[in-house]
């Protein structure tokens, strides 16, 4: 039947199994994606899904669904998800559904877009390959992330992804006045509200806007929670003209979710027990992230690889995807080398002598060849010493441990902890330090003066 006042169709449940629902709509069957809501105070969201005949369709909810029951009226609000944008949105935390969740007051009025878009068109992208440039030297030498593009960020628990994050969004907000987005997909409760404490404290959160769908919330609303936070951060970047720094912590719980909304559709699985539409359903939410003529989104997704297998179908796809893969190592965290990125493993397809230019691309191959000799003597080194060594390879590793200590660097967000002034390296001056520590410059000096630095001219002479 129609609701004449509210001038939207109105439907009944016909069943309820878990967070599948039928809805029976006589007239006006609702489209594809579109919200609906039951319950006693219509607090019950349920998004369309499929449709099984003309008048029934089968959707799943977003919340609990504790309470409904056969002949339960369901209404059709007429538009699928929606969520507000703006620059009211910054310094905010917010749910799938665009309520906030910092305790502070609503966000109501303004604009509210449709979190499902199409990706930019073609032919209204950027063609041309640039580099964002992080301020962070192992970042911007070894990994450059490309303007526009995806990075992956690999690594456990307790090895500085966090730290990594915030540092990123203080450079963002100072070197690019952009805007940065923390998109938190299946996030322990625990660790949405530390990164909250961490960026209020830190003075980065008037710039950012959080988004979060958590472990405890249904799998439809972790499933669409990254678009919800792409059209917010979709708003930045065509209307305000501003680069976006999407971070999304993380992927592969998206991937999870999808798998599970699927299970419960009754869809057959593929490879490995994920859900056949796998591919499509990633490439629609990174194909939405790139750069225009007006400003780019540039995104930044923690990827857990599941038992390490790099042949699981959610690492191959989601690699597929990805410019740059900074990799973060426990080991290079215990020897107090910060940020902990591992210096051999972390790569970007942007490190092109077209792209970066022939001198860079020369010193972090340089960079890269002398850490891969120091690592092949360092069995040498353990059995017989280095005094052993020839004088050439004592060159290299002392060429080696002067670079690991000199890609390590003071940040801005652990300023309150270690009590050193945090620094933003150009790239410029990152390349030059390791342009001279590689032609021995430096060699008279002891490793330590490299150590957590800003640019080489901090280098102290003892």
């Amino acid at each position: 039947m129609i609701d004449q006042e509210a001038g939207v169709s109105q439907g009944t449940i016909v069943a309820v199994r878990g967070s599948v629902i039928d809805v029976h709509f006589p007239h006006d069957i609702p489209e594809l994606y579109h919200e609906l809501k039951t319950g006693d105070d219509n607090s019950v969201v349920i998004e369309v899904v499929t449709h099984l005949n003309s008048e029934m369709v089968r959707g799943i909810a977003l919340t609990p669904t504790a309470g409904l029951a056969r002949g339960s009226i369901v209404r059709d609000t007429g538009h699928p998800l929606q969520v507000p944008v703006g620059d009211r949105l910054l310094g905010r935390m917010f749910n799938v559904f665009g309520d906030t969740i910092d305790g502070k007051e609503k966000v109501s009025g303004g604009e509210w877009r449709s979190i499902h878009a199409d990706p930019v068109p073609l032919d209204q992208q950027a063609t041309k390959s640039e580099i964002l440039k992080t301020g962070v030297k192992v970042i911007d030498i070894l990994a450059p992330l490309e303007r526009g593009g995806k990075a992956g960020l690999l690594g456990g628990a307790g090895v500085g992804k966090t730290v990594l994050i915030t540092e990123m969004i203080h450079n963002m907000a100072s070197q690019h006045e952009g805007v940065s987005l923390f998109c938190g997909i299946g996030e322990r409760c625990r660790e949405a509200e530390e990164l909250y404490r961490e960026m209020q404290a830190t003075g980065v959160l008037a710039n950012t806007v959080m988004v979060f769908g958590q472990m405890n919330e249904s799998p439809g609303a972790r499933f669409r929670v990254g678009y919800a936070a792409l059209t917010m951060a979709e708003y930045f970047r065509d209307h305000a003209k501003k680069d976006v720094l999407l971070l999304i912590d993380n992927i592969f719980r998206f991937i999870q979710a999808g798998a599970e909304v699927s299970g419960l559709m009754g869809r057959l699985p593929s490879r490995v027990g994920y859900q056949a539409t796998l591919s499509t359903e990633l490439a629609e939410i990174e194909e939405r992230i790139c750069n225009t003529a007006r400003g780019a989104i540039t995104s930044i997704q923690a990827v857990y690889v599941p038992a390490d297998d790099f042949t699981d179908p959610s690492a191959v796809e989601t690699f597929s995807h990805l410019s740059a893969t900074i990799v973060l190592s426990r080991k290079r965290a215990s020897q107090g080398f910060y940020p902990a990125v591992d210096l051999l493993q972390s790569s970007s397809k942007m490190l092109m002598p077209q792209i970066v230019g022939a001198r860079h691309y020369h010193i972090a191959q340089e960079i890269r060849q002398t850490l891969a000799n120091y690592e092949e003597l360092k069995d040498i080194i353990a059995m017989l010493g280095l005094e052993e060594l020839s004088q050439n390879d004592q060159q290299i590793v002392k060429r080696a441990r002067q670079l690991e200590r000199f890609l390590t660097q003071p940040f801005f967000s652990t300023e309150q902890f270690t009590g050193q002034q945090g620094k933003i390296v150009e790239l410029s001056a990152a390349l030059d330090g390791c342009d001279r520590i590689l032609h021995d410059q430096f060699s008279d000096y002891p490793e330590k003066s490299f150590y957590m630095i800003g640019t080489i001219e901090e280098a102290k002479k003892e």
